[in-house]
């Protein structure tokens, strides 16, 4: 088929090579008024999820959660080598030569192959100016760094329960941000999300990046690093054009991804935003929205 002739992004006979997945609010529904999610993966999303892989495509989960806190959803999804909803697996469903899949972690700061871990790109920077000016005006706000050497975070103070996975190791803040990082996360339990969307643009942030989420946490990343980024990087790897790429997401976060990729579509409860910067929106993530999208272009057998 010719260029000319080839499907566009959306249009009937288009097919996704690439599946690119948020995961909270996307593959795990939250928890309502918690800013949590539930980590259970329900089986239509599983499903779906395999059907794309099965079918060929490459299946990348991008989040801005820390690398150890993206490999359990993956094994929740079978999705390592050799894992499927068939139990076969491996080059042929949708993963690289050797079975391993490519995960974008910290809002595109991190790119890792899973199984083993293995961290094949990173970008850093350095986050003092930026977290001195945020606490500046929220001088009580909760500081955190990943720290993988011991599966959890370097924080200036525990943080609430289920808002951070693994080990909490309490250290002081100019530690914490005393040398180039990934990705850090500032959190205000007594502030809101408007709160910080607030304070971030009337700051500027220059030399910094940053994204708010659904309550007052705000994750801080080297300038020009999101989502889009990191799934860019992998494209570059896998010879995947990003015309071929279907992205669904639905936090603040994801806006670049949606954006950048061929199909970007927003989950139903995302803010209108997210959904402005999307190429359609599906249906909420209680509803199973990501797998009803996956499945318009991967159906089940029959549909």
């Amino acid at each position: 088929m010719t260029d000319a002739a080839k499907p566009r992004p959306g249009e009937p006979g288009w097919v996704p090579q690439m599946v690119a997945l948020d995961i909270d609010g996307t593959l795990l529904a939250w928890v309502e008024g918690s800013g949590q999610v539930y980590e259970t993966i329900r089986p239509e999303i599983h499903d779906a999820v395999h059907r794309a892989r099965a079918a060929g495509a490459h299946v990348v989960l991008a989040s801005g959660r820390s690398p150890h806190a993206m490999t359990t959803i993956a094994d929740l999804l079978g999705l390592p080598a050799g894992a499927s909803g068939d139990g076969a697996g491996g080059a042929g469903e949708g993963a690289d030569e050797d079975g391993r899949l490519w995960v974008v972690a910290s809002n595109g700061a991190v790119i890792f192959r899973y199984p083993p871990l293995e961290v094949v790109h990173e970008e850093t920077f350095d986050a003092a100016p930026a977290v001195a000016a945020v606490l500046e005006h929220h001088p009580e706000a909760l500081v955190a760094v990943e720290e993988r050497g011991i599966g959890g975070y370097r924080v200036s103070m525990v943080f609430p329960d289920g808002e951070l996975t693994g080990e909490q190791l309490v250290t002081e803040v100019d530690e914490i941000i005393g040398e180039p990082v990934s990705r850090v996360i500032v959190r205000d339990p007594q502030a809101t999300a408007e709160d910080f969307v607030e304070l971030a643009a009337s700051l500027g942030l220059h030399g910094t990046d940053y994204v708010v989420g659904w309550t007052a946490w705000m994750d801080l990343s080297p300038v020009g690093i999101s989502k889009a980024s990191g799934l860019q990087h992998v494209c570059d790897r896998l010879g995947v054009d990003r015309a071929d790429v279907l992205a669904i997401g639905d936090g603040r976060n994801d806006i670049e991804m949606l954006s950048w990729a061929g199909w970007g579509v927003a989950m139903g409860q995302a803010v209108e935003e997210v959904r402005a910067a999307a190429d359609a929106v599906t249906d909420t993530v209680h509803d199973n929205g990501a797998a009803v999208e996956i499945g318009r272009w991967f159906p089940p057998a029959g549909g």
